[in-house]
């Protein structure tokens, strides 16, 4: 390993270390509760199961495991989402330095998505589309090493099943990627003929399903609720001949509006754009399909349906974009004259935490300004004064229910709404506002 390369290894390092600090310590600092999201998976990961109505059970799992590690550390779970955070920031190194064989490159490639508001402001909130990165990455990872290799590994199938589930288990979304990848496959061995078809493609499949049977037992056994839910947040039910046309076009505004200042990094590091596709070029073609074929399959699910699209849905979607526009005006970069590139990502790099920091401490009204730790310390005076044995059960929608779920130092569980037949389940039990809390 030269010292250069060493170098840039460190740079690299040094970098992803800065984003996981300055992203734990600054809402930790100016939050005074959790986002909505974060307890929200907090109160699901009181009572794991397969699957929740919202979502698939993944992020409960890991926001629980921080919670049995932590307990009610607020600084914790802003620290657990940095790690899903660099842990795809990892992977796009990875993937960016097979691609280029070039260090500096694929560093340059990282430095520019961090620069995308959902790899910054939107990050310290720990919910589903955080939790999709590392494996959205990672399944890139392996997926690259089988599309480049002449002798498929059976290891790296089975890594791309296994990562891809987990994935799908984050949400159902994340089903864009593996299709754009299972696209890319069909047209290399069915249409272009590139390849032959080998028998170790279906392991992964095999992996991914086997995987999956618990959520897809508990699916069945609750109606399909995730899947309800996930078709009821589209509005596709209220949708209009006009909104084909109109939440389209929003969509497409609003990734234009997202990307403006990697846009504006990509302009200081090459100034002048000539831009050449070679669709025989076997990078850019992996490069095209697993960054512009999901988004594409997104814009026309909206087109077809007449869905609305939420930003947020977008959030891993763009982890390989700066790989991709490297990779497409590479020989425009010289490489010795990036000190405005560095100016640029210097200031977005902490513009970002400052304005976060500034909103947070100026605006009062904020899911994160709810006074959760003295509500439960109240919460449980008051059944003090009434009980003597202890609050193990918590029942009301996920934010209120969830804060005393979180907060109470018994960490009862929480059981969903409240219900006469619940209530008449416990032993004893109070009821505050909209919140039950009871003991078995």
């Amino acid at each position: 390993m030269t010292v250069i390369t060493r170098n840039i290894n460190n740079t690299f390092y040094i970098f992803i270390t800065a984003h996981l600090v300055v992203w734990t310590l600054v809402p930790s600092l100016t939050n005074h509760n959790l986002p909505l999201d974060t307890i929200e998976h907090l109160a699901w990961g009181s009572n794991l199961d397969w699957g929740f109505n919202k979502h698939p059970p993944a992020v409960a799992f890991f926001t629980e495991i921080f919670f049995q590690i932590f307990g009610s550390k607020d600084w914790a779970y802003y620290l657990l989402s940095q790690i899903f955070v660099i842990i795809s920031f990892y992977y796009v190194f990875k993937v960016s330095k097979e691609i280029f064989n070039n260090n500096l490159l694929s560093l340059i490639s990282v430095l520019l998505i961090e620069a995308i508001y959902f790899y910054n402001f939107t990050t310290p909130e720990f919910n589903v589309n955080v939790c999709q990165l590392p494996f959205w990455a990672i399944t890139v990872y392996f997926s690259w090493k089988i599309y480049n290799s002449k002798n498929i590994k059976f290891s790296d199938c089975v890594l791309v099943g296994l990562f891809a589930a987990f994935g799908f288990l984050s949400k159902y979304l994340f089903l864009y990627l593996l299709v754009s990848i299972d696209l890319l496959f069909i047209y290399l061995i069915l249409i272009k003929k590139d390849r032959k078809f080998d028998f170790k493609y279906l392991i992964t499949l095999e992996v991914f399903l086997i995987v999956l049977i618990p959520h897809l037992i508990w699916l069945n056994n609750n109606e399909f609720i995730t899947i309800k839910y996930a078709l009821a947040r589209t509005g596709l039910e209220q949708s209009s001949l006009f909104d084909h046309i109109w939440f389209p076009l929003v969509f497409i505004g609003k990734q234009i509006g997202i990307i403006i200042p990697f846009f504006i990094l990509i302009w200081l590091l090459i100034k002048k754009i000539k831009l050449k596709i070679n669709l025989k070029d076997k990078k850019l073609f992996f490069l095209l399909a697993i960054n512009i074929l999901p988004i594409a399959l997104m814009f026309l699910t909206s087109f077809i349906i007449g869905s609305k699209i939420r930003t947020m849905w977008m959030t891993p979607f763009y982890l390989f974009f700066g790989t991709l526009f490297v990779y497409l005006f590479q020989s425009q970069i010289n490489l010795k004259k990036l000190r405005p590139f560095t100016v640029g990502f210097v200031f977005f790099f902490f513009l970002s935490p400052v304005l976060y920091a500034y909103i947070s401490t100026s605006n009062d009204y904020k899911r994160t300004d709810y006074p959760g730790k003295e509500i439960a310390i109240k919460t449980q005076y008051a059944w003090d004064q009434q009980f003597d044995s202890s609050i193990n059960i918590v029942l009301g929608n996920e934010w209120n229910a969830g804060n005393l779920s979180y907060h109470l130092k018994s960490r009862p569980v929480w059981e969903g709404t409240v219900k006469r037949e619940k209530l008449d389940q416990l032993k004893d039990y109070m009821c505050l506002d909209n919140v039950c809390v009871g003991s078995r």
